[in-house]
């Protein structure tokens, strides 16, 4: 039987671990050729492993996302490749320091931005060209409550996933009469990495996994998903959509 993502090209930031892990093993298990980037090349090995279980197919690219060039690169090559994108998942990012905004100097500031932001910004950039050759380009953006709920003493990951969220709603009013469509998708407390850094004190056992997040972050990369400009709310199951305050 045939795969929903058969023939269809992933790429998957941050992909190394958590959610980004699964995400690249969830649509590899539904067909798609998995590209996968993260900076950690004995995770990425590791993905690879779990990949070809399955019977699936995996390219590593170790990359740091803050070199922009090095994301360039990746676009030329994938054009090179196969002329095309299918999928862009957009999950790496980190989680910066847990602190009043006074105490937090601005290299930091920069760099949770560089990541959570300015990277997803070249990767639309070096991408669109290859995901509008597809039939059915799709791209998710992973976000965070954080962004709307402007949660207090984690400002720059709170302000560089408003800004995500941002960038991608623009992106995709700007494509919308495209074949391309582009989401957030918010996973809400995730047994991960991260979570356990800015909850130390927190039961994991009490949250979901990234493996049973990654599910539902399939259907929004599959061709016969329509909408764009959109929130999926893990925790609550909703596709919701934005409007201004009241």
């Amino acid at each position: 039987m045939t795969k929903p993502l058969a023939d269809r090209i992933a790429l998957v930031t941050g992909a190394s671990r958590g959610i980004g892990f699964a995400t690249a093993i969830a649509l590899a298990k539904a067909g798609a050729h998995i590209v996968a980037t993260a900076r950690t090349q004995g995770g990425l090995e590791e993905l690879d492993d779990e990949i070809r279980k399955d019977g699936g197919s995996a390219t590593l690219v170790p990359l740091n996302l803050t070199d922009s060039d090095g994301i360039a690169r990746l676009g030329a090559g994938l054009h090179e490749r196969y002329g095309k994108l299918d999928i862009l998942v957009g999950n790496a990012g980190v989680l910066g320091p847990s602190s009043p905004i006074g105490h937090i100097e601005l290299k930091t500031f920069n760099d949770v931005m560089a990541v959570n932001v300015s990277a997803n910004f070249q990767l639309i950039r070096c991408m669109e060209p290859l995901l509008r050759q597809s039939d059915a380009g799709r791209a998710v953006f992973i976000t965070s409550g954080a962004a709307n709920k402007a949660t207090a003493y984690v400002s720059p990951y709170a302000a560089s996933k408003a800004a995500l969220e941002t960038l991608a709603r623009a992106w995709a009013q700007e494509t919308a009469n495209t074949k391309l469509r582009i989401n957030l998708f918010n996973p809400g407390p995730v047994r991960t990495r991260m979570r356990a850094t800015l909850m130390p004190g927190e039961d994991p056992a009490t949250l979901d996994t990234p493996e049973q997040v990654a599910e539902y972050i399939v259907p929004l990369c599959a061709p016969d998903w329509t909408e764009t400009g959109k929130f999926y709310d893990y925790k609550t199951r909703t596709l919701m959509s934005f409007r201004a305050p009241a």
